[in-house]
């Protein structure tokens, strides 16, 4: 009878999330995550003992539970929090007052990059035309090659079925004139 192996809750963050599984060792619990790394080796899986926590996970083992960490309001506040203040629009100041505005950038270095990967994309065409012409005459030399092998394979068995001809023919004609002599001397 096999024996049941104990099973330990494991957790790791996903997003706003934790993840918890129920399973009988770190290796499981990896592979119940889909992770590719050691999470535990990194810090950032642990086994949970809480019994607050391991209740649902123990309840179905292998499935993963998600349980978010903090409120909503509270992710969004930490959202908001990390974005700043606004940034004041180019223009108008507060008081009324008018701006300096600031002089369009330049399209130099834009126009020439763009030149350049135009003169490589023309460099390439021709690149790639002159070896496709090769190709091509390639196959064609190849194609050539293939029906010069085929005359001379049917050269070659003709040449062969009257030459294995001719051997037969003198093989029957030395045979008989074997037998003439053996019968001859005896």
């Amino acid at each position: 009878m096999a024996r049941k192996q104990k099973l330990k809750v494991f957790r790791t963050p996903i997003g706003f999330h934790d993840a918890y599984v129920a399973a009988p060792s770190r290796r499981l619990a990896l592979k119940a995550w889909g992770a590719d790394a050691d999470l535990f080796a990194r810090g950032v899986a642990e086994e949970v003992t809480d019994a607050a926590l391991i209740g649902a996970p123990l309840d179905r083992p292998g499935e993963i539970i998600k349980v978010a960490r903090g409120s909503e309001a509270e992710h969004l506040a930490a959202a908001s929090s990390k974005r700043g203040k606004p940034k004041k629009r180019l223009g108008a100041s507060s008081r009324g007052e008018t701006v300096k505005s600031q002089p369009q950038p330049s399209r130099r270095n834009l126009d020439a990059a763009e030149a350049d990967v135009r003169k490589l994309d023309e460099a390439y065409q021709a690149a790639a035309g002159k070896l496709t012409e090769q190709a091509e005459d390639l196959k064609r030399q190849l194609a050539d090659l293939e029906n010069e092998r085929r005359e001379l394979d049917a050269m070659h068995d003709r040449d062969h079925d009257e030459a294995q001809a001719a051997v037969d023919c003198e093989r029957k004609r030395h045979s008989a004139a074997l037998e003439t002599w053996l019968t001859a001397q005896g």
